[in-house]
């Protein structure tokens, strides 16, 4: 969860040079106290920082020692805030600093990949996908990012697109829920013909 404008409001030390984004602040706060300090909903300066798109602030951080694949109380690490953000240029960012793709992250045991797939962001889809991530992670709700894209999506072209990225990258199309239900036979269940299509092409049963 992002902070709120009141917990941005007062922060200070670290987590408030996060918010301003400025390096030299970083830099002067991490003298007198630890990089990876938590607010009381568990965030680092450095998920601060990734929230805002503070990219300098972000550098700064994990130059003087902040853990990029910290969690935070609901198990968000700066990948998986990119990524729900559909920030790509934070999720860059945060990819080069050392953050990993493969992290298993949120309350529901997933990754940044399933939670780019429920949304329909594609295009950080396939960045995630370019950074190694899990295909076929299962979550404890029993879903993959591609079955995501399908029950938690609409169907519409976002989510097709985002679809289309994991099949081209080889997400198995033939996994199934827990209750047994295939992609193909929920994407048919739910009228989402082109997403059927694109799974029938690809070998879905």
């Amino acid at each position: 969860m992002p902070p709120t404008p009141a917990e941005l409001a007062n922060y200070s030390g670290l987590h408030g040079a996060a918010v301003r984004g400025d390096p030299r602040y970083v830099e002067i706060g991490a003298r007198t106290e630890k990089p990876d300090a938590r607010d009381a909903r568990g965030r680092t300066p450095l998920h601060v920082a990734a929230y805002g798109g503070r990219h300098r602030a972000m550098r700064a951080l994990v130059a003087a020692g902040a853990d990029p694949n910290a969690l935070e109380n609901d198990r968000y690490d700066i990948v998986t805030i990119a990524a729900v953000a559909n920030d790509l240029p934070t999720l860059r960012e945060a990819l080069k600093l050392g953050a990993s793709a493969r992290n298993v992250t949120s309350p529901y045991e997933g990754t940044a990949l399933i939670a780019a797939a429920h949304l329909g962001h594609a295009d950080v889809v396939r960045m995630l996908i370019k950074a190694g991530a899990p295909l076929d992670h299962v979550n404890n709700l029993g879903w993959t990012a591609l079955i995501e894209s399908i029950v938690l999506g609409d169907g519409g072209s976002r989510h097709t697109d985002t679809l289309r990225a994991l099949i081209g990258a080889g997400a198995n199309v033939n996994l199934p829920d827990r209750n047994g239900q295939t992609p193909v036979a929920l994407a048919r269940a739910r009228g989402y013909a082109g997403m059927a299509g694109l799974l029938e092409k690809a070998g879905a049963r």
